[in-house]
């Protein structure tokens, strides 16, 4: 059973920083791309970011490029999203996904398991 548990999220005033951690299971985590996605009440989801199985690639909107970073560490089946100079805009749910190809694309559908959500606010 494939499991994506996301952890790290919170309160931050903006201006700061939160790193967020998705940790799987249930999988062969060097075998999938991961990616993060978000979503605010009354909005689309989102792209945030993408990294390639072996980390070698990333993707990012302009959204969020300079602000965040995506890393993975495969020894701990773990991938990592770290925010800086957050915005009162970065307010949303946060999803971390991931994909059974070596793309590090935007389209969810390239995403075969998502996990569960932790939620990000920021106030201004």
């Amino acid at each position: 059973q494939v499991q994506l548990v996301e952890s790290g999220g919170g309160l931050v005033q903006a201006g700061g920083s939160l790193r967020l951690s998705c940790a799987a299971s249930g999988l062969t985590f060097i075998s999938y791309s991961m990616g993060w996605f978000r979503q605010a009440p009354g909005k689309e989801r989102e792209f945030v970011a993408a990294i390639s199985r072996s980390g070698d690639s990333t993707n990012y909107p302009d959204s969020v490029k300079g602000r965040f970073t995506i890393s993975r560490d495969n020894a701990k089946n773990t991938v990592y999203l770290q925010m800086n100079s957050l915005k009162p805009e970065d307010t949303a749910a946060y999803y971390c996904a991931a994909g059974r190809t070596n793309r590090v694309g935007s389209d969810p559908t390239l995403y075969n398991y998502w996990g569960q959500g932790t939620q990000v606010t920021v106030s201004s």
